[in-house]
């Protein structure tokens, strides 16, 4: 086992993170915090529950915060990809699973009902996604964050459509698949770029063995509100090995 690797209970943390290091330093009022979590495909979507949760605290912890400012969810299989923002706008509409998105929706409508959340937002929903998305929430998104590398310009409906329903149209140039299972595997194997922690039985080195399966993805900004300056940023990411 790498000697840069803890345990604690049935988690591995890699690196070993120093919580006595974490904190802003200036009062939590003095930020606006950012948080986008990304759920992964593949991993259980019944469990969305406690990825949410364990994401948003190791956040917390991490900035020594209580609630934070904005939280952009990205579900999986959604993109703006297209030779034109009319045609990413229209395979938009196809892409994703609205049901669950509805359902998992919910669950940060808790958050921001316990304050821990003061707004929400979305990641790459189009025009009749962010429609039909709005239609069954009772806490509405206040933010939709679009990648438009491919078609350059926001498309016109989903323009018209924010700014009927007052939401903020961001951008953004996160990769759509942000944690590939082969990528993480690599970063965690005994390769040379890599952490020494899983095992290549082929070669006989020691090691984890199992197969590994990316949960999520949560990435964070602190911000001085006065001064614009990023404070802290980083990511937090999660994956389950089953032998």
């Amino acid at each position: 086992m790498s000697i840069w690797t803890t345990r604690q209970d049935e988690d591995f943390y890699i690196p070993t993170i120093d919580w006595s290091l974490s904190g802003l330093s200036e009062e939590p009022e003095n930020y606006e915090i950012t948080v986008k979590l990304f759920y992964l495909s593949g991993a259980d979507v019944k469990k969305r529950r406690k990825y949410t949760k364990d994401a948003l605290n190791l956040v917390m912890k991490e900035l020594g915060v209580q609630s934070i400012d904005l939280l952009i969810i990205s579900f999986p299989g959604m993109s703006f990809d297209g030779d034109c923002e009319w045609e990413a706008d229209k395979k938009n509409a196809e892409q994703g699973n609205t049901e669950e998105e509805i359902e998992t929706w919910s669950i940060v409508e808790e958050l921001h009902g316990q304050g821990i959340v003061r707004k929400l937002g979305l990641a790459e929903f189009g025009s009749e996604k962010l429609s039909n998305f709005l239609a069954h929430v009772k806490v509405r998104p206040q933010v939709d964050q679009i990648n438009v590398k491919d078609c350059c310009k926001v498309p016109q409906p989903l323009a018209k459509l924010a700014k009927q329903e007052n939401i903020e149209l961001l951008t953004h140039n996160d990769c759509t698949n942000i944690l590939p299972s082969g990528t993480l595997r690599e970063l965690l194997g005994q390769g040379v770029r890599g952490a020494g922690v899983l095992s290549e039985t082929k070669r006989g080195i020691d090691g984890m063995k199992g197969d590994l399966t990316p949960e999520w993805v949560v990435k964070y900004t602190a911000i001085v509100r006065d001064r614009g300056v990023i404070e802290n940023k980083g990511y937090f990411a999660s994956a389950e090995l089953k032998e």
